[in-house]
């Protein structure tokens, strides 16, 4: 497969199925964002190395694939589905809650705002956080003026919160303490 195909020399790109759009349109904006986080969360997973929770290293393994679908889904044109059934399913979004739950009753309760910060990978894995958020604001708002399935937005919306909790998760296991916010500094 060629890298380089010229095709999106002009300033346009294909959709799935081949209808071409405009590369700043909105729905190429929403699903380009959901590649960039999925690329913070790969570098996340890189510092994590081979010796990170494995918990954490399978989840976010399992998460750069599934936002690959994600993207698929926002990248199939709402006219052109062609009989396919989105690839993004609520049981992801099950699986995400489950996976919340079972590390936050591993760390200590949240009783104020922390900041993003942490040994790499925990840092890393909140600036993927607030990247997805940034996919989700994308999203729902190409919702507003084209057919967006809703089980996309409710993946993202639990992604980002399972990236904090997995932030708080690698931090913790890297023995790096938390830093409350203090609203008097």
């Amino acid at each position: 497969m060629r890298i380089y195909t010229r095709t999106g020399d002009g300033g346009q790109t294909s959709l799935r199925w081949g209808t071409r759009i405009a590369k700043d349109a909105l729905r190429v904006e929403a699903y380009g964002t959901v590649d960039e986080a999925n690329s913070f969360i790969g570098l996340a997973l890189a510092q994590l190395g081979p010796t990170g929770p494995e918990p954490a290293r399978q989840s976010l393994t399992r998460i750069l694939r599934e936002l690959f679908d994600v993207g698929a889904d926002l990248a199939t044109p709402p006219d052109k589905e062609k009989g396919e059934q989105p690839r993004v399913k609520t049981a992801m979004i099950d699986r995400l809650e489950a996976e919340i739950d079972a590390l936050d009753e591993q760390l200590a309760p949240l009783k104020q705002f922390i900041l993003p910060s942490g040994c790499p990978a925990g840092a890393t894995l909140h600036v993927a956080r607030t990247i997805v958020r940034r996919a989700e604001r994308r999203v729902v708002t190409l919702a507003a003026t084209e057919s967006v399935d809703p089980v996309v937005v409710k993946y993202l919306n639990r992604l980002s919160d399972y990236l904090f909790v997995a932030a708080r998760a690698v931090n913790a296991a890297a023995g790096v303490e938390e830093t409350k916010v203090d609203w008097q500094a």
